[in-house]
């Protein structure tokens, strides 16, 4: 739903707040919606009670990108959707130099309480009043000092900050991923005339590079245990090729274009290796080929095979019990002669969907797993056999 700034009044005030406190733990599921609203009607409006499950339910959605606070904090969907991950917006706090920051397009607050965390002055603009309202809710309720104000962000860049961070719309009316970044609500080539000596833009992961390559700096693909999370433009850093970042339980991971990219391809070895996404979207697996000894199957499929196991952040391995040239009968006939009956689907570069594949082997329940990854080997189709994880 859409809240309007009345919503968002009540939802703050102290019978709104000891409301949602005493159904935190209420269900909220489709199938209950018409009970939790009838009884959230006897005390409420019906636009009080529609609010009060959708916040209810945006908080559940929540936890996973605010852990700690979801449960006193105020969401659109839009702005849970852009949100982002707890460690990101830690990681990129720490890396400007930058007393004071302005958050173009604050949204509801999350990256401008992250940067004052991180021992900042900030100051956070928005053009829409409800998202500056519940911006205002959050600060409070975490107890983070953030100055916010409604402002539109195409008229000009407040003096007296070093620093800016933009976080521009990436879906359309439609809730539809943008992915043209002069399409970004607002474009991109705003920055073109903010004047700070540090400027940093939130990108979708699927971001061209070739848009963005005009403005200079560096693109930052970061993922979070393995899954990536977003792209990052450090506008003011020296222009430099993408640099991949992995964020994980073992620390802070880079991988960036200094080495030769020269690697051999063969066929598929003990060891299958898939490279972690951000790797694949800064375009550095040949780089990572690089160091870990590994080949390719192909020139241009980024799965690398190794004899032996390299310990690194970047991917995981699969070990490989055979592979052959894909042949439907054939694949079928081996894996009935094993005792398979149960495998998972990956594909890279190859036609068939997983799906298709497990309907058309017709294996019997009750044997052996395996993965079969189907893929490409020196241009042609093969299936490579490997153990489960």
């Amino acid at each position: 739903m859409s809240f309007s700034q009345a919503d968002i009044e009540y939802l703050s005030s102290d019978p709104g707040r000891r409301l949602l406190e005493s159904h935190a733990h209420s269900d909220v599921s489709e199938a209950n919606t018409l009970a939790l609203l009838t009884q959230l009607r006897k005390t409420l409006s019906p636009a009080q009670a529609a609010a009060v499950l959708s916040t209810l339910r945006l908080r559940k959605k929540a936890r996973l990108k605010f852990p700690h606070q979801a449960q006193r904090m105020l969401f659109t969907e839009e702005s849970l959707q852009q949100a982002s991950h707890p460690r990101i917006r830690q990681y990129r706090a720490g890396l400007l130099g930058s007393d004071k920051l302005v958050d173009m397009c604050c949204g509801i607050g999350s990256d401008s309480m992250a940067y004052a965390q991180s021992g900042r002055q900030v100051l956070g603009l928005d053009k829409d009043p409800v998202r500056i309202a519940i911006a205002r809710h959050n600060a409070a309720a975490l107890g983070v000092t953030v100055e916010f104000a409604l402002a539109d962000v195409r008229a000009s860049m407040p003096s007296g900050y070093d620093a800016a961070f933009y976080d521009p719309s990436r879906r359309d009316a439609g809730g539809r991923r943008i992915r043209d970044v002069e399409c970004y609500v607002p474009p991109l080539s705003l920055i073109r005339r903010w004047p700070a000596k540090e400027l940093v833009v939130k990108l979708s992961p699927a971001v061209a590079l070739a848009q963005v390559q005009r403005y200079g700096g560096q693109v930052e693909f970061i993922s979070v245990d393995g899954d990536l999370s977003e792209a990052v433009l450090w506008r003011h850093r020296q222009s430099a090729p993408p640099l991949a970042t992995r964020l994980d339980a073992s620390g802070i991971h880079h991988l960036s274009a200094d080495l030769d990219e020269h690697v051999e391809i063969s066929e598929p070895r003990a060891w299958l290796f898939e490279p972690d996404p951000a790797v694949l979207r800064a375009k550095l697996v040949r780089q990572l080929a690089a160091i870990l000894d590994a080949s390719l199957l192909d020139g241009k499929i980024a799965y690398l095979t190794l004899d032996e196991i390299v310990h690194t952040p970047w991917g995981r391995y699969w070990q490989v019990l055979d592979w052959m040239p894909f042949n439907l009968k054939k694949l079928r006939r081996y894996l009935v002669d094993r005792g398979v009956s149960q495998v998972t689907v990956k594909k890279r570069g190859f036609p068939m969907l997983p799906e298709e594949l497990i309907a058309r082997l017709r294996l019997k329940q009750g044997g052996e797993s395996r993965v079969l990854v189907l893929t490409r080997c020196r241009a042609r189709p093969v299936v490579i056999v490997c153990a489960p994880r």
